[in-house]
């Protein structure tokens, strides 16, 4: 049910991208620039950049973008202190939702964030009163038309190190520890995959759905809000549809 309810919100993540590319985009940038300014300009030796390279490259950022990111990070006069900020609260319905924020004013982003929540009937909590209903995981999702032996992407994946792979209709999803996220990547790239999303995610323990229509449309338009802001680089729920 997690694994569904992941490529879900991929999909409709996807779909709505068009729109909202250049905002992606910039979101994408900011995680670059923090990685560059925590371990330098050179993706060799800074994993964390790796990583966002390649979370990049998902989203289908240009290369000269990404390259205009190291660079502007790496040679910025910008004192702008970002912080990784993670705030968590319960939506309508009592959906649990973990919010990932990067943030150079923390009293206004935790401020923003508790607004959306209150305005579409959710409540913002403490640090941990929604966290333990999520085990967090390195999440790759590979399309299955771009590698249709099954059995050989089970081979692969575990022989990299990945924990599970999950078989859907569309695409495969291997789930890793967070601390060999990085190496399963890379060693799945070598062998020429590529990956529809490869990031580390909160992947939800047990699920919940909504009977009551006015809560799932409330949920739609907190997290739309959420995905909106400038802060707000993930947003990560239990919900699944019926």
């Amino acid at each position: 049910m997690a694994g569904h309810s992941k490529w879900a919100n991929i999909k409709h993540r996807k779909e709505k991208s068009d729109s909202k590319r250049g905002k992606i985009f910039s979101k994408i940038g900011r995680e670059i620039a923090v990685a560059v300014k925590q371990g330098g300009p050179d993706p060799e030796s800074n994993g964390k950049l790796r990583d966002a390279i390649a979370k990049a490259k998902t989203e289908n950022m240009p290369n000269d973008n990404i390259l205009r990111s190291i660079k502007k990070a790496a040679g910025s006069a910008d004192d702008a202190n970002y912080e990784e900020i993670t705030y968590e609260g319960y939506g309508p319905g009592g959906v649990a939702v973990i919010v990932e924020a990067m943030t150079e004013n923390r009293n206004r982003t935790a401020g923003d964030v508790r607004h959306f929540f209150d305005k579409f009937g959710g409540n913002m909590g403490t640090t941990g009163c929604v966290s333990f209903l999520f085990n967090r995981k390195g999440v790759m999702i590979v399309l299955k038309e771009t590698r249709p032996d099954a059995d050989g992407v089970m081979l692969e994946a575990l022989d990299a190190g990945a924990e599970d792979i999950i078989e859907l209709d569309e695409v495969y999803e291997i789930m890793t520890a967070p601390d060999d996220f990085s190496t399963v990547r890379e060693s799945l790239e070598k062998l020429g995959y590529l990956f529809e999303s490869a990031d580390i995610e909160m992947i939800p323990v047990t699920t919940v759905s909504l009977a009551d229509e006015k809560h799932v449309m409330s949920l739609e338009k907190l997290i739309d809000n959420l995905e909106d802001h400038d802060d707000v680089q993930n947003i990560f729920h239990n919900y699944v549809s019926d």
